[in-house]
């Protein structure tokens, strides 16, 4: 049977997916966020200057003189679609099938459920809770308003009762229920651009193409062995150059995707990649290699107490935990030394795509897990 609140969630998470919110271009789902906080009676709500959307749910346990550090939940506001893309939605009795549903619309729904249950449970947390539903996740936003939510909170040298480190970071992803993200995966990501002179393709045939000294780059750097432990992976993820089928290409780009569980591996693929497309310099042929992104790795052990809570949350509501690894806003709060993991409310697949769908059935025990962790979080960590 149901909790009452699934339905409103799943109303208001579809609600959430109409919007557009493009990286970069989330402007108006934070809009919407934002009112969302507000008709909840939070405090504090409001748009910071890169677009993060914060309000917070004030302590009633607030004691005078009396530190209470502060809980962040928070969920990404962005999709990986264009503007252009279809937004329409399938709902059926045991999934919801709509691009960017569960990554990450459900997530985001997930922070306004968040305040319902509590309030339904009367649940009266230690410190104040703060939700924000932040920017540039995806693609390459390079985790810019994790960035800048981490620096808000920053790190008080002087405790008070008015201010104090966070307690912990959580963040919630829409379809990764049973992980529990407590590894931040390292990734650099490139642009590969290729210049020269070009002209006519059979008047100046012989002089270099951009395209084909691209494509021998690219050749090159697929061909390179990657080790399998620690996981290690690159990815050509985006191409384009050239003006005409008659014409030798005067500029192509790539962009290049790099992964590993292992920051040295990362760093020795980074050297590989450098030192091929360098070498490929040559007259008439200019080449420019452009960081574009770059997220930084970090851990939390897994005897963590924050870790081990998350585990015994899902076990509590029968689902088998599974410690990961993964490219979430955690990164971000795990570079620096912050206790900071990634939870799932459902199950789905198929996500970054337009045949992206969330399971129903699951959220009951995903809104469980999350708000046993909430509840719980203070007392154990």
């Amino acid at each position: 049977m149901q909790y009452p609140v699934i339905s409103r969630l799943l109303d208001l998470a579809i609600t959430i997916q109409q919007i557009p919110a493009p990286t970069f271009h989330e402007a108006e789902r934070a809009a919407f966020v934002r009112s969302c906080f507000a008709e909840e009676g939070l405090a504090e709500v409001e748009i910071d200057p890169v677009g993060n959307v914060y309000a917070c749910l004030k302590s009633a346990r607030r004691q005078p003189f009396t530190i209470n550090r502060p809980l962040v939940v928070s969920a990404h506001l962005d999709t990986v679609f264009p503007s252009s893309v279809d937004l329409r939605y399938e709902r059926e009795p045991e999934h919801i099938l709509a691009p960017g549903i569960g990554d990450n619309s459900l997530g985001v729904a997930g922070l306004i459920g968040l305040i319902w249950m509590i309030r339904k449970r009367k649940i009266t947390l230690p410190g104040d809770l703060w939700l924000v539903a932040n920017v540039c996740e995806e693609g390459l936003g390079d985790l810019r308003g994790m960035r800048a939510l981490v620096d808000r909170f920053g790190h008080c040298r002087e405790q008070s009762a008015e201010r104090s480190d966070p307690l912990a970071y959580l963040v919630i992803e829409g379809m990764a229920l049973g992980q529990v993200y407590h590894r931040g995966l390292g990734v650099r990501r490139y642009r590969i651009t290729v210049r020269t002179s070009g002209g006519h393709s059979w008047i100046d045939y012989g002089q270099p193409s951009a395209i084909h000294e691209l494509t021998a780059i690219s050749t090159r750097i697929a061909a390179l062995e990657l080790p399998r432990s620690p996981r290690t992976t690159l990815n050509v993820g985006v191409i384009s150059g050239g003006s005409s089928v008659n014409t030798i290409a005067a500029e192509a780009m790539l962009e290049l995707d790099l992964r590993s569980e292992d920051s040295q591996a990362l760093e020795t693929l980074v050297g590989q990649v450098e030192q091929i497309t360098h070498s490929a310099e040559k007259p008439g042929v200019t080449i420019e290699l452009e960081v574009i992104g770059q997220r930084p790795s970090g851990e939390l052990p897994a005897d963590h107490p924050l870790v081990k809570l998350a585990q015994d949350c899902l076990r509590a509501v029968g689902s088998e935990p599974h410690l990961n690894i993964g490219s979430t806003d955690a990164n971000l709060p795990l570079s620096r030394g912050l206790p900071s993991v990634a939870i799932g409310l459902t199950t789905g697949g198929r996500a970054h795509t337009v045949h992206e769908f969330m399971n129903i059935a699951p959220l009951e025990n995903g809104v469980e897990q999350l708000i046993r962790l909430v509840s719980k979080v203070w007392d154990q960590i």
